[in-house]
C-alpha cells in the first residue's frame, strides 16, 4: 500500500517515514490480534479489507469526493450530528486517536498527565501521520470533558479550521436548549462551509441514512445475545469502530450481510466462543483504532465481550432521529431530542449511564461487568467508583480497570482480568 498511495499522503503533508512505520507497528498489531482468531465470520473479511485500507483507499475515496465538491468535515465525538453534515453535501469522518504516537513532542504542548485519548489527537497531527485529519475541511471539537476544552485551545494553533462546539453539562430544560443553540449554530457553519443550505429533503434524508447505519448496527448488536455468541468481542468492536469511517451505505449492506450470516450460524449454534463461556459486558471510555488491548486481553482469558457500553458502542449508536418533521426546525429538534438522550460522563447527575448499563447487563446476560477507564480520565473515573457500588448491590460483579495505549501494563491486566473471570465462572 505504501508505494501506491506514496504520492497522495505526499499531497496531503504526511510524514512518510513516520507513516510507514504506524502502518507496519498496526498491520502487525491486526494480524497477532484479529487474524489469529479462530471461526471468524466470513463477513468479517469486509472489515479486514477496511483496515487495511483505512489510509489507503478510503481516504481516495475522500479526495475523489473533495474534487467534485463535496466537503469533509472530522470529528472527535459522537455528539457531533452526522445527520446535519449529510444534509449539506458533506461527509463525516472520524479522526485519528487511539494509540501513542510522537508522545516526546506532545509533552511539549500538553502537561504529562493529560489523558491518553487527547494525547494521542495530538500526537498523529503532531507527527503527521493522520490523513483523515490533514484531508478535513473542518475540524469540530467539543468541550465534553475540562481536557478537552483546554487542548482545543492549543490545537486551534496547529490546524485550519477549528470549530469548537459548546455541549450542556445537565441534563435540563437549560441544557437542552443549549445543544439545540449550538446545534442550529453547527448548522449555519456547515451551510457556509459548503455553500448548500440545509432543506427539509436533505436533512430528511440525512437523518434516514444515519438511521439506517443505527438500525444495522443494532440488529448486529443483538445477535451478540445468543449463547454461544457468534461473534467475538473484538470483531464486534471493530464493526463498530468502522461506523465512523465507511461510507455510510457501504457500511449498511455490510453489516446486514454479516447480521445474515450470523443468523445462520446462531440456528446452527456455532459460536466463536464454546457454550456457557463466561459473558462480559465492557463499560467505560470509547476505543479508537487501533486501541484493541483490554478486549483482547479478555478474550484471550476465557470470556467473550457480549456488549459495549461506550461511545464506540451502544452508548453512541442506540436511539433514531425521527424524520417525520415536515420543518428544518422541528427536523432540528428530533436531532436535539436523540443526540441529548446520549449519557455520556460528562452529565451530573448522569443515573441514565448506570440504568444503561444494567439495562445492558440483563439483554446480553452478561455475568459481569468490566469498567475501563483511561488514566486521567476523570469523568469516567469519578463515576466508575459509585457505580462499582451500585452494580454489586444488585448482585452484578464488576472489575474497576485504569490503563493507558502502551503495552507494558498487559500482564498486570491479565493477571486482575482472569482472576475476574475465574470469580464469575
Amino acid at each position: 500500500m505504501s508505494d501506491q498511495y506514496k504520492s497522495m499522503w505526499e499531497s496531503l503533508g504526511l510524514a512518510l517515514e513516520s507513516h510507514d512505520a504506524l502502518l507496519n507497528v498496526l498491520g502487525n498489531f491486526y494480524q497477532n490480534i484479529y487474524l489469529s482468531q479462530k471461526n471468524r465470520p466470513q463477513g468479517m473479511g469486509y472489515f479486514d479489507f477496511v483496515m487495511s485500507e483505512v489510509h489507503g483507499l478510503r481516504i481516495k475515496e475522500l479526495l475523489d469526493e473533495k474534487a467534485q465538491g463535496r466537503k469533509i468535515i472530522g470529528s472527535y465525538c459522537v455528539f457531533v450530528p452526522e445527520e446535519i453534515v449529510l444534509a449539506a453535501n458533506a461527509t463525516l469522518v472520524g479522526l485519528c486517536s487511539g494509540a501513542d504516537f510522537a508522545m516526546e513532542e506532545v509533552e511539549r504542548f500538553l502537561p504529562r498527565n493529560t489523558c491518553a485519548l487527547i494525547k494521542s489527537s495530538f500526537g498523529f497531527k503532531l507527527g503527521k501521520v493522520c490523513p483523515y485529519l490533514e484531508s478535513a475541511d473542518m475540524i469540530v471539537g467539543e468541550n465534553t470533558c475540562d481536557g478537552k476544552k483546554k487542548a482545543y485551545e492549543t490545537l486551534s494553533g496547529l490546524v485550519n479550521n477549528l470549530y469548537v462546539m459548546d455541549l450542556p453539562q445537565v441534563k435540563s430544560t437549560q441544557g437542552r436548549e443549549l445543544l439545540k443553540a449550538e446545534y442550529h449554530r453547527f448548522k449555519s457553519s456547515v451551510e457556509q462551509l459548503t455553500g448548500k443550505p440545509i432543506t427539509v429533503e436533505s436533512l430528511k434524508q440525512g437523518i434516514q441514512t444515519v438511521n439506517n447505519k443505527r438500525n444495522a448496527i443494532y440488529r448486529f448488536s443483538q445477535l451478540r445475545k445468543a449463547n454461544p455468541t457468534p461473534i467475538s468481542g473484538l470483531d464486534a468492536l471493530l464493526a463498530n469502530q468502522v461506523f465512523f469511517y465507511d461510507n455510510p451505505q457501504r457500511f449498511t449492506e455490510s453489516v446486514h450481510k454479516i447480521c445474515d450470516e450470523l443468523e445462520t450460524r446462531i440456528s446452527q449454534k456455532q459460536g466463536v466462543f464454546p457454550e456457557n463461556t463466561p459473558r462480559i459486558l465492557l463499560s467505560g471510555c470509547p476505543m479508537a483504532v487501533p486501541n484493541w488491548k483490554l478486549p483482547w486481553i479478555i478474550e484471550t482469558s476465557g470470556a467473550v465481550i457480549v456488549g459495549e457500553e461506550s461511545c464506540v458502542g451502544e452508548r453512541g449508536t442506540r436511539n433514531l432521529t425521527d424524520d417525520s418533521g415536515n420543518t428544518v426546525d422541528e427536523l432540528i429538534n428530533a436531532i436535539v431530542d436523540r443526540y441529548f438522550k446520549v449519557d455520556c460522563a460528562i452529565f451530573t447527575p448522569n443515573p441514565d449511564r448506570l440504568n444503561h448499563i444494567q439495562e445492558m447487563v440483563d439483554t446480553y446476560k452478561a455475568n459481569g461487568v468490566i469498567q475501563y477507564s483511561l488514566q486521567f480520565c476523570q469523568p469516567y473515573q469519578m463515576e466508575a467508583i459509585p457505580f462499582e457500588k451500585a452494580l454489586k448491590e444488585k448482585q452484578i460483579p464488576t472489575l474497576r480497570l485504569e490503563t493507558d495505549y502502551a503495552m507494558e501494563d498487559v500482564g498486570q491486566l491479565k493477571t486482575r482480568v482472569e482472576a475476574f473471570i475465574e470469580q464469575i465462572k
